[in-house]
């Protein structure tokens, strides 16, 4: 499986403030963006897998609303995360 715990602590102590952090914008931004390019990638090869374009774009909205979350609440927070993950171009 491409996303196992260990996977899982590795991206939550690394953006999150421990491994055990899984609530934190921060963290739940970088999950979605980890699971949005494994799914971008499996769509480059399985072009008419409709359900997972479904759940790509659920996730794009998720993580969009988590980014707008943020931009209200502190917006160096939200610029950091976004350099950190090289989201935007």
């Amino acid at each position: 499986m491409y996303l196992d715990s260990t996977k899982k602590e590795e991206i939550f102590s690394k953006y999150g403030k421990s491994k055990a952090d899984t609530g934190s914008a921060e963290s739940q931004i970088a999950l979605f963006t980890f699971r949005i390019n494994h799914l971008t990638g499996h769509l480059k090869s399985n072009q008419k897998d409709y359900g997972t374009e479904r759940s790509l774009k659920m996730l794009v909205g998720k993580r969009r609303r988590l980014l707008d979350y943020l931009v209200k609440v502190d917006i160096t927070r939200y610029r950091a995360i976004i350099k950190e993950l090289g989201i935007r171009k």
